[in-house]
């Protein structure tokens, strides 16, 4: 750790910058990248669940840029309520409840929500997202979910 305590930021510190960057893209009407460098590395990626219409590896500025166009596209509102927080050295893992509202139909999805998150120079460099129902999302979306039939 080549940090002290004190000169480091804590997870909430660091969770906040990261979704008010996140927020703000998503509810401009901007496609330029520049103003998710204060809270993404250049090298960052996000894995998304395969189950999900934004599925895959997101890399770099561009890749999140791209990400959170394709969100915008399909959510018309994400909030994320009581989030909480560890930290362990760079790791930051956190659980909130999350609301996305789908602009096709207006449905609300409220769900848990898990992500394991990396942090390199006070930004994002990778993060991996779980999902508690990706069968509700893809249902809410019209589309038909990919999860096993519960008898």
């Amino acid at each position: 750790m080549d940090e002290t305590l004190g000169q480091r930021s804590t997870a909430m510190e660091l969770l906040e910058n990261m979704f008010d960057v996140e927020m703000r893209f998503l509810r401009s009407d901007s496609d330029s990248v520049d103003m998710l460098a204060g809270a993404f590395h250049a090298e960052v990626v996000v894995h998304e669940p395969r189950s999900l219409p934004y599925a895959g590896d997101w890399r770099g500025l561009d890749g999140i840029g791209a990400l959170f166009h394709k969100m915008r596209e399909i959510w018309s509102d994400v909030a994320v309520e009581g989030l909480q927080a560890a930290q362990n050295d760079d790791m930051v893992y956190m659980s909130c409840t999350l609301r996305l509202t789908a602009r096709a139909n207006g449905a609300v999805v409220v769900q848990p929500f898990a992500e394991v998150l990396r942090f390199k120079d006070g930004r994002l460099i990778e993060g991996t997202p779980f999902y508690h129902d990706t069968n509700e999302i893809m249902t809410t979306l019209g589309s038909p979910g990919t999860g096993a039939e519960v008898a």
